[in-house]
């Protein structure tokens, strides 16, 4: 069973290979300046566990909501994430999106990898490898 904190949560989840190479770009430029490196889009930690399950053919299906949501395997009924507070942030950001449209207009960056591909890319990772910490997965994040 997969145990989250606030599933309401919105993140500007990006890949760290965009960042990565807007840092190299921030690198060559013949000044220093701040940019915001961001995907300008934000995601609930309830739609990366949508994404995450269906990479694997599990469409989850949400009963409750708060600490008591759950998400349940549509097809078999079995519950496969539950809210745990223990896991919620003391200082939870309910929001955190950034804009990144100076590096954009001044580096020419774009980020290459969407939301979907970012999460397929860490599912298909996690199975290759079978990085599943056991029995119990908790993510706090």
């Amino acid at each position: 069973m997969l145990k989250l904190g606030n599933m309401d949560a919105k993140r500007d989840w990006g890949h760290a290979k965009d960042f990565v190479y807007a840092q190299w770009l921030m690198l060559q430029q013949d000044e220093p300046q701040d940019y915001v490196i961001a995907t300008g889009e934000t995601h609930t930690v309830r739609e990366f566990v949508e994404v995450a399950f269906k990479e694997v053919g599990i469409n989850i299906e949400w009963q409750n909501t708060g600490v008591d949501e759950k998400g349940i395997d549509k097809s078999t009924g079995k519950v496969l994430v539950e809210v745990d507070e223990k896991y919620f942030r003391p200082a939870e950001v309910e929001l955190l999106l950034g804009d990144p449209s100076k590096a954009e207009k001044e580096l020419g960056w774009e980020r290459k990898v969407s939301f979907k591909e970012l999460v397929s890319g860490m599912v298909k990772y996690d199975l290759e490898n079978d990085d599943f910490g056991g029995e119990e997965s908790n993510v706090n994040r």
